[in-house]
């Protein structure tokens, strides 16, 4: 009896559960773009019935990953994974764009202000946040990613070096970043450049060599085992479903929590850059956590790395060409100062996030640094938002802003120079794989 109910179909019958009241809500309420918290429905059930959703979905994605690492490289199981978990950050983004392409200014900024404040969670709490909850797990359970290490907050997450190629391009991307402010916008050239910089990441990680075969247990473990027909359609369905839920789900869920912020009298343009983005980065975390939970750090982390490369190129690239179909004519998503200096501060992070993993190590210090950073620079805008009136407000915001980017500069350029033997061999390691994929697209020729 205890053996049929640990059976891995009775977690997904579960899981899939807690999809329903979701799907319910979604259909009786005529579909997508229907379902308005605050409106049609209240704030508060759309908060419960979309979180449930999206816990499930992100159980079923990440099911649906490990399962898929049998037939594709991992990494590229891994980035499938990623683009699923965060498009709801896609579609949010989008909307804007689609609005300022339509003429509303306000959009075009709340487009770059969720679009950075999704960047910066990403790391501030996402990559910090993943890497103290390992080392914390490892306490009591093993964790090979995990190494103790004599003195205080020294313990430290190890990485597979074999993300020195995600390194490099989230580096690239990094660099483009910090280039994109000085046009006035985001642009057609930007969007060639972030958009290619990620096309040309898919095509080398495709080529990858499926990895050596690592021993799953659980729901993943069972899926395996079917013959590779079937257990391709599970994968599939897998990544359709949880990606419809998860797309559909996030808005509504993202607007409740918006509600119930305003009943607080936290600003608008702060709940658009901040609290929006949480809900729509939350399908990730949870899949990294799940991950982390079952000691697959390793995997955990290269999630989260992929995450930020295609939220740092796709993202970013993408809201141009959403503003230029708006529009409908070519043009540059613009945006005021204030998101300038966003741009900058998000940029800044990503560079010392880089600077951290060169020697693919992430000790306790370095994410309580991350988190110390991020989470002092939200707690100080807030305060000003809620101490100074219009324009006052804008301006000491914009002041810490570039007081936080040059913090962020200064480390990541002091460890990039400290460590510049691991970021040599970081980029070894990073042509070797490229010429091992370009190798592998050339077809042999006959003797």
């Amino acid at each position: 009896m205890s053996s049929r109910l640990r059976h891995p179909l009775i977690a997904v019958t579960a899981t899939v559960l807690l999809t329903v009241p979701w799907i319910g809500t979604f259909l009786s309420h005529g579909g997508y773009g229907t379902v308005h918290p605050g409106e049609n429905i209240a704030a508060g059930l759309a908060v419960i019935v979309g979180g449930g959703a999206i816990l499930g979905a992100a159980f079923l994605l990440a099911w649906a990953a490990e399962t898929a690492e049998k037939d594709v490289p991992r990494a590229f199981a891994i980035a499938v994974l990623a683009v699923l978990a965060v498009a709801p950050e896609y579609a949010v983004d989008a909307l804007y764009a689609w609005q300022a392409g339509g003429g509303s200014s306000e959009a075009a900024n709340l487009a770059v202000a969720n679009m950075t404040g999704a960047n910066r969670i990403l790391i501030g709490l996402g990559w910090s946040g993943i890497a103290l909850f390992s080392i914390y797990r490892a306490v009591r359970s093993s964790d090979p990613a995990v190494e103790r290490r004599p003195g205080t907050l020294a313990d430290v997450v190890t990485l597979d070096r074999g993300i020195s190629l995600e390194i490099v391009f989230l580096l690239a991307a990094t660099v483009v970043a910090f280039l994109v402010p000085l046009s006035g916008g985001i642009g057609p050239v930007d969007s060639l450049v972030l958009v290619g910089i990620y096309v040309l990441y898919l095509l080398i990680i495709v080529r990858g060599d499926i990895d050596e075969a690592e021993q799953h247990v659980g729901v993943p473990a069972y899926f395996q085992q079917y013959p590779k027909v079937p257990r391709v359609l599970v994968v599939l369905f897998g990544f359709a479903f949880s990606g419809a839920i998860i797309f559909t789900a996030v808005h509504p869920f993202a607007e409740g929590l918006e509600h119930v912020g305003l009943q607080y009298g936290v600003p608008k343009f702060f709940m658009i850059q901040w609290l929006a983005p949480l809900a729509s980065e939350s399908p990730e975390l949870i899949v990294v956590a799940y991950l982390v939970n079952k000691a697959r750090t390793t995997a955990g982390f290269n999630a989260l790395i992929s995450s930020k490369i295609n939220q740092w190129t796709l993202l970013i690239g993408t809201l141009a060409v959403v503003y230029s179909l708006s529009a409908g004519q070519v043009g540059t998503l613009p945006f005021d100062s204030k998101q300038t200096v966003e741009i900058w501060i998000t940029a800044a992070q990503s560079f010392f996030a880089i600077a951290i993993l060169t020697n693919f190590e992430v000790s306790t210090r370095e994410a309580i640094a991350l988190l110390g950073l991020f989470v002092t620079q939200v707690v100080a805008e807030f305060a000003v938002v809620q101490t100074f009136a219009e324009p006052a407000a804008t301006e000491v915001s914009m002041a810490i802003l570039y007081v936080y980017t040059a913090v962020y500069v200064v480390l990541g350029v002091g460890l990039l120079f400290r460590r510049r033997e691991s970021v040599r061999g970081l980029l070894r390691r990073t042509v070797s794989t490229t010429r091992a994929a370009i190798r592998t697209s050339q077809p042999e020729r006959a003797d």
